[in-house]
């Protein structure tokens, strides 16, 4: 009989780590709160859904679901090396990018190993370095951007095997134009591997995204279907870089983690481009609206490149917070940045018109609570 007052031998390093996540989900929320929210625009999904052809390729896999997947994601590799003009060597697809990024951090990074990111920037790449006990450099955003050029320049003075860089960026939603992008990849170290997140590559302007060179044997550029193309919850991402550095990949990725109803639902969604273009037409929309929502109660929305707008409360984080909070009161739920100065804002992502309705009546009740003045809250 086992002694079950003894705990498992956990390694040295999991003892240091706190048993934490990244974000707390909208579902986590409702259940604290009791009750649904009326307007889901805290986690940058798709609220616009995704291609009817897509639904109906997932209804017609779901039958086969007792097969796993192809562990060589055969279909959807070549199709996604047809769509930007690289070969299947050049793709590696994963659990979203989320977990694409935790298998290129157990590629590269051994405890004490350094790597560049910025403060402030997608925290789930952070959790997966503290998992594998990387140490992390951190740079500041200049203004409301990352900064390129400290990145590299952090990178070299650390020796950094890796550096994350987001363009267009999660939480501000600010771009660098391909030119820039261009530079940081030619001025990257000897040793550090980049990889560029490009998960709102989508609903960017053409010019901030550089050409695909698959040549360069330390870039990796990274896309997913969680945004743009309405499949948050079938978890698919993909890699982009050069043959030998996908094929190691193979060496520690979970052969067996793409489902085959999630590479069906892909290859559909892939396939549909007419409605991936409206759907990127209707996210400018949405964030036109969302812009003049800001504007009219005395706030300050950010340009935006993504399928969010950010916006700039004006004060400090903890007013930010408040806003935060009394939206997410009110049925509405969004988001806000983590780290100082960025933290003044909140985060807003696209909805339909009701959800953008839900958001224009919840804002100014939020905001007045949030200066202290007293408000009717009307019943809905």
């Amino acid at each position: 009989m086992s002694d079950s007052t003894q705990a498992p031998r956990y390694t040295d390093l999991v003892r240091t780590l706190p048993a934490t996540v990244p974000f707390v989900g909208p579902e986590t929320q409702e259940r604290a709160r009791g009750a649904a929210f009326a307007a889901r625009l805290g986690a940058n999904e798709s609220v616009f859904g995704p291609s009817p052809k897509a639904v109906a390729a997932i209804a017609e896999a779901a039958s086969g679901a007792w097969m796993y997947g192809d562990p060589e994601v055969h279909d959807l590799r070549r199709a996604l090396a047809a769509h930007h003009g690289v070969g299947a060597e050049n793709i590696v697809v994963g659990e979203g990018i989320d977990g694409l990024l935790g298998y290129l951090v157990r590629l590269l990074v051994a405890p004490g190993d350094a790597v560049v990111t910025s403060d402030g920037a997608y925290p789930t790449f952070n959790y997966h370095v503290a998992g594998f006990g990387g140490v992390l450099h951190k740079v500041p955003y200049k203004g409301d951007a990352e900064d390129p050029e400290a990145l590299i320049a952090k990178a070299a003075e650390v020796d950094a095997k890796l550096v994350y860089f987001a363009n267009p960026d999660n939480p501000m939603g600010s771009w660098h134009d391909a030119a820039t992008v261009q530079r940081m990849i030619d001025a990257l170290p000897a040793g550090a591997v980049l990889a560029l997140d490009e998960a709102y590559a989508d609903t960017a302007p053409a010019e901030a995204v550089p050409a695909i060179d698959t040549t360069h044997p330390r870039v990796i550029r990274f896309r997913t279907f969680s945004k743009a193309y309405g499949l948050a919850g079938l978890r698919v991402g993909y890699g982009i870089a050069a043959p030998d550095f996908v094929a190691a990949f193979n060496r520690i990725r979970n052969h067996f983690g793409m489902g085959r109803v999630a590479q069906a639902g892909a290859l559909a969604a892939l396939a549909d481009q007419d409605y991936l273009a409206r759907t990127v037409a209707d996210i400018a929309a949405a964030r036109e609206r969302i812009g003049k929502i800001a504007i009219e109660h005395g706030l300050l929305p950010l340009p935006s490149a993504t399928n969010f707008v950010t916006i700039d409360c004006g004060r400090d984080g903890a007013f930010a917070r408040a806003v935060v909070a009394g939206l997410i009161a009110r049925g509405v739920f969004v988001r806000m940045p983590f780290t100082p100065p960025q933290d003044r804002c909140i985060r807003v992502s696209c909805g339909r018109e009701a959800d953008l309705d839900a958001f224009a009546r919840a804002l100014p009740e939020a905001l007045e609570e949030a200066r202290g003045a007293p408000v009717a809250v009307t019943s809905r």
